[in-house]
């Protein structure tokens, strides 16, 4: 890097580019992750999102949203790299770890997250003299290099963003009163398994649907009415996929007119050119991006939680 170049970068920039320098020097494959929102890199065995605060007086700050750590806490091996000032004072904060300390982290109503991290590098938590210690992850280049000691089946981002989204929709559906079904057993969000989270365990069979399309649909919300279950939404998680085979299985649902569809993606061109194949229903299709199902999600959360702290 020349000295135009550093003079047109932010000094968090130019930490980050040191970082990942440091990074292929440690004999480490380094590729950002274009999935996610957040400057998250996979470096070696491990996912890494990387924030830099330049020298501070007395403490390091940096801002980090709810979203950010909870998407990061929920794929493997995950860490956030706080680079304090230097890429010789870097702490390699496991993000699950740092999820489960959120709440003793200052924030504001949108979800912005205040770390403050003192001159000994620890992170500081609410209460005095109340730090986590991060002494064991300092400069520890060696985590980011060995495979977790925990057996447990791997999945590409791409997959733990797809259980995220469901367990969102999941989330906001148990919210607002509806009785939630998902077909994914196994897979985690939060730490809790997608049936866990759901209402309904095994999908109701509808007189006008194939129940082999339906009961495989991502997500679906239904009101029950006695005994009965009247579906309501149908939501179809699709990042990596066609988008063609979620909107197929949403059709099955084509007969009960008061049922809304939607096609969670990062991709709207390709959701425009599906539903060229679907010109008599079309209009009962939305898309939403997963950005903007992550915003509603926090927005929902929030407000739960401020009609528990004023009791209405």
């Amino acid at each position: 890097m020349n000295r135009k170049e550093s003079r047109q970068l932010s000094e968090s920039e130019i930490l980050v580019n040191q970082f990942l320098q440091r990074a292929t020097e440690f004999q480490a494959n380094v590729e950002p992750i274009k999935v996610l929102k957040s400057r998250t890199y996979k470096i070696a065995e491990s996912n890494v999102l990387v924030r830099a605060a330049s020298e501070g007086n007395r403490r390091y700050f940096f801002g980090l949203n709810y979203l950010t750590v909870e998407e990061m806490a929920n794929i493997d091996n995950p860490f956030i790299a706080f680079i304090c000032g230097s890429v010789e004072r870097t702490i390699f904060v496991p993000a699950k770890l740092l999820f489960k300390y959120l709440p003793q982290i200052s924030h504001d109503r949108n979800g912005e997250f205040k770390i403050n991290i003192d001159l000994d590098l620890n992170i500081v938590l609410m209460g005095r003299n109340n730090r986590l210690k991060c002494s064991e992850y300092v400069n520890a280049w060696s985590l980011l290099l060995s495979p977790p000691n925990i057996i447990e089946e791997k999945s590409s981002v791409e997959d733990s963003l797809h259980s995220i989204l469901q367990g969102r929709l999941i989330e906001i559906g148990n919210i607002r009163g509806f009785q939630t079904y998902c077909p994914d057993k196994s897979k985690t969000f939060n730490d809790r398994k997608l049936e866990d989270l759901s209402t309904i365990k095994t999908c109701p069979q509808l007189q006008f649907s194939d129940y082999n399309l339906l009961r495989k649909i991502d997500v679906l919300w239904f009101r029950s009415r006695g005994e009965l279950y009247i579906p309501e939404y149908a939501f179809e998680v699709e990042l990596s996929t066609g988008i063609w085979s979620g909107v197929g299985r949403m059709a099955t649902l084509y007969d009960y007119t008061n049922v809304s569809f939607y096609v969670i993606s990062n991709d709207e061109k390709r959701f425009r050119q599906v539903l060229g194949s679907f010109s008599d229903i079309r209009h009962r299709f939305k898309y939403i991006n997963y950005e903007v199902l992550g915003e509603l999600y926090s927005a929902e959360i929030n407000l739960k939680e401020l009609r528990v702290q004023i009791g209405l």
